[in-house]
């Protein structure tokens, strides 16, 4: 098992024991580990982001910590939380990651994730110039929120 993955199931370990929450300092976490602090951080910012349902607050220094709050929300308090947080430009993989937590978390289905996807994709916008497809794909993707609500 790599070293990020062992983060990453420890923190979430942590997480359920803590009913979605968890304060803890990097110095600590990477300790009961065995890595470096900067691994924490990678694994921080890169598993546990706002488009997977997590709220990260960090405070650096000597008595630095890490608070990583799992959101609980109804369907439409999450989507509608996704829907802001998409702004004015969206890439692909982005996209990818935020309707998988979707379907993940049982918000929408994998059908819906499949056609919203392909609706995204670079393909589905291959004839728009480069320069617009960011933006293109978020007004898509914000519309597509808005579908899956209730």
């Amino acid at each position: 098992m790599l070293i990020s993955d062992s983060v990453a199931k420890l923190i979430e370990q942590l997480l359920n024991e803590g009913g979605g929450e968890l304060e803890i300092r990097r110095s600590e976490l990477a300790g009961r580990i065995g890595c470096a602090p900067s691994q924490i951080n990678y694994v921080i910012t890169s598993r546990f982001t706002p488009e997977r349902g997590y709220m990260i607050e960090s405070k650096r220094g000597g008595g630095g910590y890490i608070r990583i709050v799992k959101k609980q929300l109804t369907k439409d308090e999450y989507l509608m939380h996704c829907f802001y947080t998409i702004g004015d430009e969206l890439d692909e993989g982005a996209a990818l990651a935020i309707l998988r937590n979707l379907a993940d978390n049982n918000l929408i289905t994998p059908t819906n994730a499949h056609i919203a996807a392909a609706s995204v994709s670079a393909n589905a916008l291959s004839r728009v110039p480069t320069e617009m497809k960011k933006s293109i794909r978020a007004d898509i993707f914000r519309q597509l929120i808005l579908s899956f609500m209730k």
